[in-house]
């Protein structure tokens, strides 16, 4: 089997593994990076979303070597308990969650869109989180969450 370097949230990782293995199975079995959570398995739902490069991407479609020595950013990487991300904080203040299994996916489609333009409007962000599937109706309230982090970040 071949090694990889997979660059996650500020740290070096060499894991070996089949290249065409997802990236998720390597962050969540391998790394114990358990924020970032498997739904569909087909890039529909944008449960496994992370970032690579700056970029949103479905963690389950995209194989290691892909990945491979590029920057990858999980929940995990936007904040901790200490000082917890805009994104992170808004979400709490406005209860923008209710199962949450999405909320990772999301969470980073959103610190992807905050990255790409501090001030967006909030069409820019329904249409940032419109290819992520949730079905607890809390959506309104991300999208709030959203606009009140982008208000701090700017």
């Amino acid at each position: 089997m071949p090694s990889f370097t997979v660059r996650v949230n500020g740290a070096e990782h060499v894991v070996t593994a089949d290249e065409s293995t997802p990236l998720i199975y390597v962050l969540r079995n391998d790394l114990g990076l358990k924020a970032t959570r498997f739904g569909c398995g087909t890039a529909q739902c944008g449960a496994c979303y992370v970032l690579i490069d700056g970029h949103a991407v479905a963690s389950c479609d995209t194989p290691l070597w892909a990945a491979a020595d590029k920057p990858i950013t999980t929940l995990e990487g936007l904040g901790d308990p200490g000082k917890p991300h805009p994104l992170q904080r808004a979400f709490i203040a406005e209860q923008a969650a209710q199962c949450g299994y999405c909320l990772s996916g999301i969470m980073v489609s959103a610190a992807a869109l905050l990255a790409q333009r501090p001030s967006p409007t909030e069409e820019q962000v329904r249409a940032a989180l419109d290819r992520h599937l949730c079905r607890c109706g809390a959506h309104n309230r991300m999208v709030r969450a959203v606009m009140r982090a982008a208000r701090e970040v700017a």
